[in-house]
């Protein structure tokens, strides 16, 4: 499987939006700062993500909500529901 997700910093309320083969692993090396470009605005939480077969088809997911349109997409129709609540497709610890 191949994931598209965002996170939402706990610090400034900000988003991330990502792409990985290994959803959990990625989260671990959010929340432990490993990751050069969350690292300075953790704590994480996963708001979001989707499952996808193909790599393709996540990649360019990820490259439209990384667009002006698609972080528009999300805010406005699925950000209202989960910015507001706290969730996890596993258990990540610091």
């Amino acid at each position: 499987m191949f994931y598209v997700y965002i996170l939402q910093s706990k610090s400034d309320d900000g988003l991330y939006i990502g792409f990985s083969k290994d959803l959990c692993q990625r989260l671990k090396q959010h929340q432990q700062g490993k990751s050069f470009a969350t690292s300075y605005r953790g704590p994480w939480r996963l708001i979001y993500y989707e499952a996808y077969l193909y790599e393709e088809d996540a990649l360019g997911r990820e490259r439209y909500l990384k667009s002006g349109g698609g972080r528009r997409f999300f805010e406005e129709s699925i950000g209202t529901s989960f910015c507001k609540t706290s969730f996890a497709a596993c258990r990540v610890t610091a």
